[in-house]
């Protein structure tokens, strides 16, 4: 596949989830930014070729690649163990997130918020890895990711490693604010039309909800509560902004 733009070139290379096999360049960019995506890719033996433009148009599929493409495979997700290996784990579920841009921007609000793992369910993104890629901004190659035929039994073996789990379901819900996201947590987020299952759901603590300012009922889409969640976890661990003890473990 081709991966278009400085962003994603930069996080296929980095990221080291995926194999690149060639890196393209406008032959007359002469910047900062291309420098250093030669310069990794150079480190990482990726070979280089330095095209004409009309040449990288016609390789790329838009127009805001900006004169960098390379040629690679498809992502590699991380095995179950790497959702363990973070010292304070703060995991996702995903589930009923299927179109691609949406999936792009939950995991850019998470990673940005500091996640440590997701977990969605199985099936191939391959086809759609280059949108998944940019609408993350890079993201989808840094953050590790599970796929999982059974995301519940996942949540039942976090717990395990005395990890708690909340689930962001308005029924017998406290408010995310009074929650304490400050130790080892899981959230499991749901999309705006299907939620979570039932067999998740089940597998989790508690509930939390999002509240709002006014009387308004429809949930927010998978993205923007991934935003909320994600940066009051941030706000939790890094500036150490409260959160009642009650809930966790």
């Amino acid at each position: 596949m081709i991966l278009e733009g400085s962003i994603s070139v930069k996080a296929a290379i980095l990221g080291n989830r995926r194999k690149v096999k060639e890196l393209y360049i406008d032959e007359k960019r002469r910047d900062k930014e291309s420098a250093f995506v030669m310069a990794k890719a150079a480190e990482a033996g990726i070979p280089i070729r330095r095209m004409p433009r009309h040449a990288i148009d016609a390789a790329a599929s838009g127009k805001t690649h900006g004169g960098i493409l390379c040629e690679a495979d498809g992502r590699i997700y991380d095995d179950p163990s790497v959702l363990f290996s973070s010292e304070n784990p703060f995991l996702v579920v995903l589930e009923g997130v299927e179109d691609p841009f949406n999936l792009g921007y939950v995991i850019r609000a998470l990673y940005s918020g500091g996640c440590t793992g997701l977990v969605i369910n199985s099936r191939s993104w391959e086809s759609a890895d280059s949108v998944i890629l940019k609408s993350s901004a890079g993201a989808y190659d840094y953050l590790p990711i599970v796929m999982s035929e059974d995301p519940a039994a996942l949540i039942k073996a976090c717990r395990r490693h005395q990890i708690h789990a909340f689930a962001a379901m308005r029924k017998d819900a406290k408010p995310c604010y009074e929650a304490d996201f400050t130790g080892p947590i899981l959230l499991a987020i749901g999309g705006e039309m299907r939620g979570l299952s039932t067999a998740v759901l089940n597998e989790c603590d508690e509930n939390i909800y999002i509240p709002y300012a006014n009387d308004f009922r429809n949930a927010l889409n998978a993205a923007g509560a991934s935003a909320v969640l994600g940066f009051e976890v941030l706000r939790q661990r890094r500036y150490q902004g409260g959160g009642s003890t009650d809930g966790a473990n």
